[in-house]
Parts: structure tokens; sequence; C-alpha cells
């Protein structure tokens, strides 16, 4: 049953990762399309914090009570489903890829109220008339990963996402309370403090909608990336030395929750939506199904691959998560267009030429 649960869940999450941020930058309007991205990243922050609340040995974190947290997925599930009913239609989608023009118009009456909705409507539907007469016609799956003109973005999109799961995030959360035990905390101790850094993720993921609207894309993510590769070393540094100086027990929880801070400002959110804003609407769903497999494959190879490899490095097991920031700050440097306030059409044709693409 846990093996089936584990197959349906991540079916689920495969889709809802890949499908929601695609769907949120296409029915947002273009100056809140960085807003609407970070939601997801919200919504993946908020569920974590909500599976350590309900993990403690407080609640159902006992040998007696622990299928009760599971149990509770079901109660999230359907609060959740309940409004999607009122849920709009993506009227991109419906314009440009089923040529459904008066469907579209329709949902962006639901989505536009206010005295200028008449105007907005129409700047909308000129901006996608536009796409349609510059679109390119490849949409199926295959041809998207032949096309040449794809491939840097697909390995953008790929490396962001995956990248987002090697950076170290989930072997901070996954083993956590270890890494707290080590630095010198108790159990008990080591269960809050690793309740603090997700609370402090998710208060952190709450500046995201604000940074997104207001911050370029490229010089929030090389910040993120850069620093949280130093913290990462300085982690890796500290819990090699920790029994030799009695306040590197402070510096290494200081650094993890550094580390904490600057993934949410930019590694966190940012790779859930880069795709939507690099993609025009035709190949957009197979780049961010692509993303969100890498994303899903590195997550599961971390959470299998790092008890094994803290056995045999020790400290040094965040070396290669500080290697991977590095290289992420590198292919943002070097590759990654802005693409803030610029719609796909504008964006695409900047790294269509690959890894010879000039970053404007």
């Amino acid at each position: 049953m846990l093996l089936l649960g584990r197959l349906i869940v991540g079916l689920a999450s495969g889709l809802t990762t890949g499908v929601l941020p695609m769907y949120l930058t296409e029915i947002a309007p273009l100056a809140l399309r960085g807003t609407f991205g970070v939601l997801c990243s919200m919504g993946v922050t908020g569920g974590v914090v909500v599976g350590q609340v309900f993990s403690l040995r407080y609640v159902f974190g006992t040998e007696e009570y622990w299928h009760y947290a599971l149990s509770f997925y079901i109660i999230l599930v359907a609060l959740c489903y309940l409004p999607s009913y009122y849920f709009p239609e993506s009227p991109k989608y419906l314009y440009i890829v089923r040529n459904n023009q008066e469907q579209a118009r329709s949902e962006l009456r639901r989505i536009c109220k206010g005295p200028n909705a008449t105007i907005v409507i129409n700047h909308e539907i000129d901006e996608m008339e536009a796409e349609v007469n510059t679109k390119v016609q490849t949409c199926s799956f295959i041809s998207v990963l032949r096309d040449p003109t794809f491939l840097l973005p697909l390995i953008i999109v790929c490396s962001f996402q995956g990248g987002q799961q090697l950076s170290g995030i989930n072997a901070i959360f996954y083993y956590s309370v270890s890494i707290f035990e080590k630095a010198g905390l108790s159990t008990a101790d080591a269960e809050w403090a690793n309740l603090g850094a997700g609370c402090l993720n998710l208060s952190v993921a709450f500046l995201g909608p604000m940074l997104m609207s207001k911050l370029n894309r490229r010089p929030v993510m090389m910040v993120s990336t850069g620093v949280c590769a130093v913290f990462l070393f300085t982690i890796a540094f500290v819990l090699y030395y920790i029994d030799t100086t009695s306040w590197f027990p402070i510096i290494c929880i200081a650094c993890i929750m550094g580390y904490i801070f600057f993934y949410q400002i930019g590694l966190g959110p940012i790779p859930y939506f880069v795709g939507s804003e690099l993609f025009e609407v035709a190949p957009r769903s197979v780049a961010m199904s692509m993303g969100s497999l890498s994303s899903w494959v590195c997550n599961f190879t971390v959470g299998m691959a790092f008890p094994s490899l803290q056995n045999a490095w020790g400290a040094f097991v965040f070396l290669p998560f500080s290697v991977t920031c590095l290289l992420l700050f590198s292919l943002t440097k070097f590759y990654l267009p802005e693409t803030r306030e610029r719609d796909p059409s504008e964006v695409a044709p900047l790294v269509a030429k690959g890894f010879r693409s000039k970053v404007k």
C-alpha cells in the first residue's frame, strides 16, 4: 500500500510541479508573471512545514500515530480540490494551442475585472495574436527534444530544477535533525531547530512575490547560488572540525539558517517558473514536464544516496552541493537571459543558438 501510494502521489506531484507554474504564468498579466510564478514554490515550502509539524513526536511522529500524519494528506487534497471547479482555463492555451478564440475571450473576461478590463483584455488578445503569427509550430514531445533552437533553454530548465534538488536543500531538511544533533543539540532540541529552519524557509518564501515583481531574475539567481555555495562549503568545513572549537556548533547552525534564507530568495522559487518565461506556449508543456522530471529524479537521488555518502565522506558530503551551486551560478551568468517583464516571444530568440547564444 505504501509503494502504491507513493507511486500515485509521485505522479500527482510531478504533474503539479510541471503544470501549476505554467498555468499561473499563463493566466497572469506580464507585469505579475514573476509574482504568480513563485506561488508554487510557496505551496511546496508550506507543505514541508506542515509535514515537519505533523512528524513531531508531540503530534503524530510516533510508532502509534505516524499513519495519521500520512492520512492527513487526504484532507489537504479535498480542501484544495473543492474550488478547482471555479478555476479558469488558460486563455493562452485556448487561443494559441486549441485555436478557440471565443472561449479564450470568455476566460479573459472572468479573469480581468475592473474599469480597465476591456483595455487589458484587448492587450492580451493582441499579444496572443502576435504569438500565433510568430510561434514555432513544433509542439510534440519528440520534435521539441530534437529542435536545436530549444536545446539551451531545455538545458537551463532541467539544470535549474535538477540543480535545485542537488543544491543540498533536501539533504538539509531530510536529515537536518541528525545534522543538528551532530552540531551538539539534543534530539528534542534538534527537532525544534528543524521546525525553526522550516518556518524560516516559509517566512522567506512569502517575500518571493515582492522580490520577483521588483528584481530581475539573473542577479537574484546569481546572488542566491553564489552565497549558497559559500555557506555549503562552510558547513562542510565547520562540521569536519566541529569537535575542535566550542563555538563551531553555533556557526554550523547559523550557516544552515543562512543557506536556507539565500536558497529561498532565488534558487527555491525561480526554477519553478523560469521555463514559462523562456518558452512560448507551443513547446512550453514539454519543457515544464522535462524540468519536473529532472527535479524529482534528483530529489530521489539525494534522498537515497545522502545517507551512504554521509557515512563514507562525513562532513565533506556537502562539497558536491557547493559545486552544484557554483555550476548553476556559471550557467546563470553566461547563458540565462533576463526574462522579467519580457514576453517569451522576445526571450526565445536570445537562446535559440544554443551555447553560441549571447545573453542580453
